[in-house]
């Protein structure tokens, strides 16, 4: 099915009720334009390198999102254009972040990186350490956070996937009655973005099931 076909069914299915971001990590330039030109405009990349590449080569008026692990020595190749950082999950980054954003005179969009699963390969938060550090965070000037993110388990028990997901909404909607800067939920990638829908997200990060499997 054409990458065009798969973005019309996905919005057909999410409706208003969440924001797409399509995954183009190792996707073509060509791949990315056929997105684009059936109205795409946000994409989510987890390598800085392939992100400013195709910065470069797209359109100007695409979103680009950062929606992987960064270390914070390639914070400045994307702080200028960057729409949102998916993944700040410590304060030296928080800190690289907030430096870059003043340098450019801007406030950089931020999700905290919430672990929700228990597999050592997912980064992020624990939870009882997202207080102390959104405390720590909201001291900086140049960084704006405007929720959280989260990855589940790579599995196919729902179950399980689904009270990970429930935990990380209730902590958003804690995080939401102390800082109303909170509104962006974004959990569910291609096999689960309806189950993360049914708890609260409201931006889906969907690669495979628009662009097809990855070769590599």
């Amino acid at each position: 099915m054409s990458i065009k076909k798969q973005i019309s069914i996905i919005n057909n299915e999410i409706k208003d009720k969440a924001e797409l971001i399509a995954v183009s990590k190792t996707r073509s330039i060509d791949d990315i334009n056929e997105a684009y030109n059936q109205g795409q405009k946000k994409f989510g990349e987890n390598r800085v390198q392939e992100i400013v590449d195709k910065f470069n080569k797209l359109p100007k008026d695409i979103e680009w999102h950062m929606i992987g692990h960064l270390q914070k020595n390639k914070v400045k190749y994307i702080s200028e254009f960057i729409s949102l950082i998916h993944s700040l999950d410590r304060l030296s980054l928080a800190n690289e972040i907030d430096k870059n954003g003043k340098k450019h005179d801007k406030s950089i969009d931020c999700l905290i990186q919430i672990k929700i699963s228990k597999e050592e390969t997912k980064f992020g938060l624990n939870i009882d350490e997202l207080n102390s550090f959104y405390d720590e965070v909201k001291k900086l000037n140049n960084i704006n956070v405007v929720g959280l993110m989260g990855m589940a388990t790579f599995t196919d028990d729902k179950d399980l996937i689904n009270a990970e997901f429930k935990e990380i909404e209730k902590l958003f909607e804690e995080m939401k009655t102390i800082d109303s800067n909170f509104k962006i939920l974004s959990i569910g990638m291609s096999d689960d973005y309806l189950l993360a829908i049914q708890n609260g997200s409201n931006m889906i990060r969907v690669g495979s099931r628009i662009f097809g499997k990855r070769n590599y």
